[in-house]
């Protein structure tokens, strides 16, 4: 006698098994083009190499580098085995001062970056969406900041509030946003162009549902590739504020040490080890945040919001 064999037959997945099927699709299509781009791969390395240093620098530096009464050289003592980047003017290592100080520089850029960019693309997908006189006062705001320099109101700001490292996240994001809205609310006029937004009003889909369904997934890659980019003005925005006696004089940055560099008369005494450091490092991370945004404008389409 014979007998049927019964072949088990896997459930097919739920709504959301299959958007999580599509988005991990979508993030290996993603990073298959990406690995193309040579100069996004050196960026993402360097860029990984650099939050590794500032994640770690409590274990290999220690928080005690800062500390200037128990420094353990001689002010402004030039490069050496036991110093390999030379001491500040208080005799602390220099070396450690720039690992310790990519904290600071990295979180300040990180979070100014994220508040510029959250500003922008709230202003960019709302003005796209409603038009009309709230769509028209919004763009000229947005007009007036973007004639303004970003650097004096920044300055501006920063002057008028408490030195924190708050205050100058404030005042970078605050200013840096008026490029991202107008990319933003390009994208989004695009986007509501479409006949399926019409469908979705036409069924009864209100202004959070469309916005939030069907106009912010689709100008999030554009969202995605500002927020890249304006790291690196973050960075080199906080490094000015810093360098010019405007940030948060109890952390150490980047921009802090060229400042205290100034103040100690490195330029004329010709110290360049106090200088040359923290200006490289800036330098190198505002073109590796650079490199990766570009390679991901490569890969993303903005105009269609998939990746190519």
């Amino acid at each position: 006698m014979t007998t049927d064999t019964e072949t088990s037959v896997a459930p097919a997945p739920g709504p959301r098994g299959l958007a999580w099927q599509r988005r991990r699709s979508s993030a290996a299509r993603f990073w298959r083009q990406y690995r193309t781009h040579r100069a996004g791969v050196v960026g993402l390395a360097a860029l990984v190499l650099f939050a590794l240093v500032a994640l770690t620098a409590p274990l290999t530096v220690g928080s005690d580098v800062t500390g200037v009464t128990d420094a353990p050289g001689n002010p402004l003592e030039a490069p050496s085995t036991e110093f390999p980047l030379g001491t500040d003017r208080f005799g602390r290592d220099l070396l450690g001062l720039v690992i310790w100080g990519s904290r600071v520089s990295l979180l300040v850029g990180l979070l100014a970056a994220v508040l510029s960019v959250a500003i922008g693309a709230v202003v960019g997908i709302t003005a796209g969406h409603f038009k009309g006189a709230y769509a028209t006062v919004l763009m000229r705001i947005t007009d007036w900041f973007l004639v303004m320099p970003t650097l004096v109101l920044a300055i501006a700001l920063a002057t008028v509030m408490s030195r924190s490292l708050g205050t100058v996240i404030l005042a970078i994001g605050v200013t840096s946003w008026p490029t991202t809205a107008r990319l933003v609310r390009a994208q989004t006029l695009a986007v509501e162009s479409r006949p399926y937004i019409e469908r979705a009003k036409a069924l009864g889909g209100g202004h959070w549902h469309v916005m939030s369904r069907h106009v912010l997934p689709n100008v999030m890659p554009l969202v995605l590739a500002q927020t890249t980019l304006m790291i690196s003005s973050s960075v080199l925005a906080e490094a000015t504020l810093a360098f010019l006696g405007l940030g948060d004089p109890t952390v150490i940055s980047w921009g802090g040490l060229l400042q205290d560099a100034r103040e100690a008369g490195a330029v004329s005494a010709g110290d360049w080890w106090y200088l040359v450091p923290p200006g490289i490092a800036i330098a190198v991370v505002a073109l590796t945040f650079t490199l990766c945004g570009r390679a991901v404008e490569s890969v993303l389409n903005p105009r269609l919001g998939v990746a190519r």
